[in-house]
């Protein structure tokens, strides 16, 4: 049995108030779509180049693999890069992917080869990449002081293989005989698939892949122009939270899955509101780093060193943060709070 999918068969399992709000906001984005990439056709290709990158280096970093930011642009645009390690091997694979999908998602059918085809292309040369796991694993949460706990008990592996395929035919199922609103059947495919845990590594990974390509064949196409994979790493801690709250019980179907599936869904309408707030912008165009510098300066809440602001700028230069600080600096926009390469910086106002 598929939990959560499978709970919704028959259509009569009511929305609560909460997700009914996502839905009807993210229509309403949805119907905005098209106006907003008729924008500008620069904008828009700078925004679907920066989110290329950004969901790579942050999709692997949720992951704890990370990359130099000076070697980023040279793992994922370079036609045939070489890799120092296979981190970064990792990083350009789903980068690779991501391109995949962005080129033939509405092609490309949701079942087991993709899952497989998907896994193994963010995994690169490792001997099980592409391969369910041979062996149990459960999902294990590990702390600075050395304690572990298991948060969660992951589907066997002798059942693996027939569980995915089981949560394969159900996501059709589901789709086409109207189980419920199609966003909740992704954000429903996507917990279930997380619990199954069906490879040895790289199931979160998979599962963010996943998410986008559906939500591109269901019309929601936000995640070619805004990191979707970006805002679930800023949003990690509640990622992890909804997630285990929604799992207790999902071996006996006794789960709640909707702190998970209003988690899916406010993601997406965070990107959306990014995104129409950047299309929306109508002073005089900047250039295109100098706009991603100041789109990360935006998104912290309290101070933060040069450092941090350029690890959520992958591909631009130090020199180009630091330029582009001194001219929010200039502006008043930003202050500098302290001397030397520790300093620490914060948004005025």
């Amino acid at each position: 049995m598929t939990h959560t999918l499978k709970l919704f068969a028959g259509g009569k399992t009511p929305v609560p108030t909460s997700t009914a709000w996502y839905l009807a906001d993210l229509g309403e984005f949805r119907g905005k779509q098209e106006l907003y990439t008729r924008q500008s056709p620069q904008r828009l290709k700078a925004l679907r180049e920066h989110a290329l990158i950004e969901s790579a280096v942050s999709s692997n970093r949720i992951e704890g693999v990370s990359v130099d930011p000076k070697r980023v642009r040279d793992i994922l645009v370079s036609p045939k890069p070489l890799f120092r390690d296979r981190d970064e091997e990792e990083v350009r694979g789903y980068r690779d992917a991501l391109a995949w999908i962005h080129t033939e998602g509405v092609g490309i059918s949701v079942d087991e080869q993709t899952i497989k085809r998907l896994h193994a292309l963010t995994r690169g040369q490792i001997w099980d990449a592409g391969q369910y796991k041979e062996r149990d694993g459960d999902i294990i949460e590990r702390h600075p002081d050395g304690r572990e706990r298991v948060r969660f008990r992951a589907v066997p592996a002798t059942e693996t293989p027939a569980r995915t395929a089981d949560l394969v035919q159900a996501w059709h199922r589901c789709l086409d005989e109207s189980w419920v609103p199609p966003l909740i059947a992704l954000a429903a495919f996507n917990l279930d698939f997380l619990c199954i845990h069906p490879f040895r590594d790289g199931n979160g990974r998979v599962s963010r892949l996943l998410w986008l390509l559906q939500s591109y064949q269901l019309g929601y196409e936000v995640g070619r122009y805004i990191s979707v994979e970006r805002l679930v790493e800023q949003n990690k801690d509640r990622y992890y939270e909804t997630l285990e709250q929604s799992s207790q019980g999902w071996h006996d179907g006794r789960h709640d899955p909707w702190p998970y599936i209003n988690y899916v869904l406010f993601i997406l309408k965070t990107a959306y509101k990014e995104f129409a707030e950047r299309v929306g912008e109508t002073k005089a165009p900047r250039g295109a780093k100098t706009d991603r510098v100041i789109s990360a300066i935006e998104q912290f809440a309290g101070a933060f060193s040069v450092t941090q602001l350029e690890l959520r700028c992958p591909g631009v230069s130090r020199d180009m943060v630091r330029r582009v600080l001194r001219e929010q600096q200039a502006t008043g926009n930003v202050e500098c709070q302290g001397r030397g390469p520790a300093a620490k910086w914060k948004k005025k106002g």
